[in-house]
């Protein structure tokens, strides 16, 4: 099997992403969240298109991308029986004694740069997203 390495780490923007969580996992999307507090909104998101293999915790800080080792390469290749389009790695505290090695391959990655609510808001404003487990108040109508 070739086995060449594609792609580097992943060059987050400028911006205060501490706290990380995975709001959303299905066969076709993974998708990451992260702020500086994930209370009530997170202003950025990983999104991977058609994940073949994730290797992370569900809630994670502090992450320190960087590209994959020709190792994890050829691991993840081996693992999925394909060269993999693309192999994210990182170290994150995941709130043990040392980071955690982590690894995300998929067919793309796309990183949303958005102001997303985790909590209803009537006076949202126009476009405003909202994660998409957050819904309305039901009516208190008698």
């Amino acid at each position: 099997m070739d086995t060449q390495r594609q792609g580097a780490g992943i060059r987050l923007p400028e911006g205060a992403w501490w706290d990380w969580d995975v709001i959303a996992w299905q066969a076709a999307e993974l998708r990451l969240a992260a702020g500086y507090d994930l209370t009530y909104h997170h202003g950025l998101e990983l999104v991977f298109s058609d994940p073949m293999l994730v290797s992370c915790p569900a809630q994670f800080h502090d992450p320190a991308f960087r590209a994959p080792t020709n190792e994890e390469f050829v691991q993840v290749a081996r693992q999925i029986g394909e060269v993999p389009p693309v192999v994210v790695a990182f170290e994150a505290d995941a709130g043990g004694l040392e980071p955690v090695s982590c690894l995300i391959s998929a067919a793309r990655v796309e990183i949303v740069r958005e102001s997303v609510l985790r909590y209803w808001r009537d006076d949202a404003a126009p476009g405003q997203r909202f994660a998409t487990w957050v819904r309305p108040p039901e009516s208190q109508a008698d």
